[in-house]
This record gives C-alpha cells, structure tokens and sequence, in this order.
C-alpha cells in the first residue's frame, strides 16, 4: 500500500472541500439530466430527490410519517374530489434545478403522462427528522415556484406550520394550526381538514 507523504492535507469531508475550489464553481445538476438518470436506473435502490441542483437523499419512512400521510391523503382525496388531483409522494418539477418529491400534492386536472407538474394547488411535506430541510429549503423552494400554499406536519409536535401569502416569491405568513383546528385550502376553500384527523 502506498503511504501519503506527510505534506499530504487529510482526507476532507464530503463538503469541506468545496470551500478549496474557488475561483471554480460546483456545477448544479439540471432537472432534465436527472430526470434522464432516473430513467437509466441510475437511483434504482435509492430514495433521492434533487434540490437546487444537489441530489439529495431521503429521509427514512417510519411509522408515525406513514400514518399521517395515509390519513391526510384519505381526506384529501374525500374532500377534493374530482376537481383537482392528490399525488402521494411523487415529483414536483418545482424549477429546472429543482424536481422534490413532495409527501402530498394538491395538483391541477390533467395529463401527467409526459411530464411532472409544473403547478400545485398545495403541497405537504410530513417531517419527523426534516424540519430543518422542509423550513430552510423546501419552504423557499416551493414559494419561489407559484405554489400558493404549504404544509409541514410535524408528527413530533403534533401540529401542522401552514405557509402562505407570496410576495416577491417568498412566503410571509406562517401560522401553526393544533389539534382542535381545522385548516382550509387557499385555492379550494370548502375543502376542510380538521388536524387531529392527521394524528389518529
């Protein structure tokens, strides 16, 4: 084995490295490119999502994650009917960086055959262990591509963070509905979700 001079720096980090590289830049993936390597198989085992340009993995899907979507779907899809589609955890083709896999999607009526939407109606994101992802890069993510509103159901905290009102492509109004409140879509308001039907 061929042992490193002492000079050698150690070995850095995934990330640490990317401060060394200026004056270059790390070039961001493009949604058509992954979307290409999706089709060759290139992620066949593995739960990834691209974000501004990074491929990102997953979070793991535990029980309670799995409870609220199931229950927040069942809602969704008595509450809205035919006038829009709910979509469980496929992609959202959020900017031509960008394709997340939202937990749940209210989506326009369509053919989605050829493409993922481009537009939502709302989009959920059920967290346990992605608050930090969901509020620092989702939240921005989704305000910057048009989506009126946004859900993050914290399944620790037992409560739902609704994000709305865009301005200048950013949301300015959080509010945290609780169990005992019901939450009313932007875009479909007879459409009511009652927040403990999350939780059961």
């Amino acid at each position: 084995m061929t042992e490193l001079p002492p000079c050698y720096p150690p070995l850095m980090s995934t990330f640490d490295w990317l401060s060394e590289l200026g004056p270059e830049r790390v070039r961001p993936l493009k949604r058509v490119e992954f979307e290409r390597l999706v089709e060759l198989g290139a992620f066949e085992d593995e739960r990834v999502e691209l974000l501004v340009g990074a491929i990102v993995e997953m979070s793991p899907r535990g029980p309670s994650h799995a409870s609220a979507i199931a229950q927040l779907s069942k809602v969704l899809y008595r509450e809205v009917g035919e006038r829009a589609e709910v979509r469980v955890q496929l992609s959202f083709a959020a900017s031509d960086f960008s394709e997340p896999e939202p937990d749940l999607a209210v989506v326009p009526t369509g053919s989605y055959r050829d493409a993922h939407p481009e537009a939502a109606h709302l989009l959920v994101e059920v967290s346990s262990s992605s608050l930090r992802k969901d509020r620092a890069i989702k939240a921005p993510l989704y305000a910057a591509a048009g989506v009126p509103e946004y859900w993050i159901v914290d399944v620790g905290g037992q409560l739902v963070e609704r994000y709305t009102v865009r301005v200048n492509g950013v949301y300015t109004n959080v509010t945290t509905i609780r169990p005992g409140e019901s939450l009313r879509l932007v875009a479909l308001p007879d459409v009511e979700v009652p927040v403990a039907d999350i939780f059961r």
